[in-house]
């Protein structure tokens, strides 16, 4: 029988001397886009065209290379030069400089889309594309203050270009988004006072505090793009979803992330980071994931997501005492965060490359690669905890192998004009 779809947008649904200068000149997407219209008849180098090319080439690279780097250093195999600890610059990098990347590249892309207005390219791109890598070079260049300065410019940056956009476009529904972005800086900027001693708080209290709001983040847009594309894939396919349910979900997931990260204790974080699994696996099951059989491309979105509620339960298990926090910590990062973001950098990049909406035999590779790093990581562990160690390094392995594959596909893509000849 066929429902009428009640599909709500997901934003309502869930709802230095020289950074003035690179601010204006970020927030005037016209003069952007007239710059580059002058350049090359409004197309401009094909790697600044638009922001998911080279944000999403850098973070994959960087992804590949951190994730091996930190386990030479845990393993006792490469020494460390930072004053930032190891175990605080893995779980650091991996939140802001790997996800943080991917989530620019995806907003300054999707923005446009939203909007109808140009967002950053050309010399205003590649500006923003510097800031996340000075910032990644400077935490073993020079000193930290340099280092904490530079990470903390690009997020804000990115807000105010997203609200100025949505503004005049007046597309109010996404700026949440933008709020989300603040609130990410604001964790990164406990972050960098904790580690320099000017609060008296754990570091990595902000490091959970950042993965939640970046686990939100994934809530909303998941909102927005999974049932659409879904149903976009499947004919005649309508999928009903509940507003009243999607903001009780919205509740219940923000007010578990939040006493999770304020007030981690058994008696009420547990309770209520167990009802949003629930009833984030009930906003997954009215998606009908078992409709993406067959259609990788769209599998695996859904079963990233499915580590959402999952590492939820995870989490409220370890407040019990029943696991190592871990557990959780690494079904939200590598299952739902590392999965997602592999499907949405190979989808979002070969739409917006202008290539057909498919995967091929390597993309299927990376995919599966990224599912069993969660799996050897989390699960493993649980079951055999004396294989932690093998499993680590297997887990590194093929979560750096599944972007060695996308670089390999994408790379060429991402450096070239689209191949419908649009901009873009």
């Amino acid at each position: 029988m066929r429902t009428v779809c009640m599909l709500k947008p997901a934003a309502a649904s869930w709802s230095g001397s020289r950074a003035p200068t690179i601010m204006k000149t970020l927030i005037q997407p016209a003069a952007v886009q007239a710059a580059t219209t002058t350049m090359d008849n409004g197309h401009g180098w094909p790697l600044l065209r638009l922001g998911f090319r080279p944000f999403y080439l850098a973070a994959t690279l960087f992804g590949l290379l951190a994730v091996p780097a930190w386990v030479l250093v845990f393993l006792g195999a490469a020494g460390w030069t930072s004053e930032l600890p190891p175990n605080l610059w893995h779980a650091h990098e991996m939140l802001f400089g790997f996800a943080a990347a991917v989530i620019v590249g995806f907003l300054m892309t999707a923005g446009k889309a939203w909007t109808g207005l140009q967002t950053p390219r050309g010399t205003a791109l590649a500006a923003l594309v510097l800031v996340w890598l000075g910032a990644r070079v400077a935490l073993f260049a020079a000193p930290y203050p340099v280092f904490a300065a530079l990470d903390l410019l690009l997020l804000p940056v990115v807000a105010v270009v997203l609200v100025h956009l949505l503004l005049r476009a007046g597309n109010r529904r996404n700026l949440p988004l933008a709020g989300l972005l603040g609130l990410l800086t604001l964790a990164n900027l406990v972050f960098h006072l904790s580690v320099l001693g000017v609060l008296d708080i754990a570091p990595v209290r902000a490091v959970y505090a950042a993965l939640a709001l970046i686990v939100l983040i994934e809530c909303v847009i998941a909102g927005r793009v999974i049932p659409a594309f879904t149903m976009s894939a499947t004919p005649g396919l309508r999928l009903t979803v509940d507003p009243h349910m999607e903001k009780a979900t919205a509740a219940a997931s923000v007010a578990a992330l939040a006493c999770w990260v304020f007030a981690p204790t058994a008696a009420i974080s547990a309770p209520l980071l167990a009802l949003a699994a629930v009833m984030q696996l009930a906003r997954l099951a009215a998606w009908q994931p078992w409709c993406t059989r067959g259609r990788p491309i769209l599998w695996i979105l859904h079963l990233s997501y499915a580590w959402i509620p999952f590492g939820f339960l995870l989490l409220a298990a370890s407040l019990t005492g029943w696991i190592a926090m871990s557990a959780g910590i690494h079904a939200l990062a590598i299952g739902a965060t590392g999965g997602l973001i592999i499907g949405m950098v190979t989808r979002t990049a070969r739409g917006h490359t202008g290539r057909p909406l498919t995967s091929s035999p390597l993309e299927v590779a990376a995919y599966s690669l990224v599912m069993l790093a969660a799996v050897l990581r989390v699960v493993v562990p649980l079951l055999a905890p004396q294989l932690l160690v093998a499993s680590v390094v297997a887990a590194a392995l093929a979560w750096s192998l599944a972007f060695v594959f996308y670089l390999g596909r994408y790379t060429p893509w991402l450096l070239q004009p689209r191949a419908d000849g649009k901009d873009g």
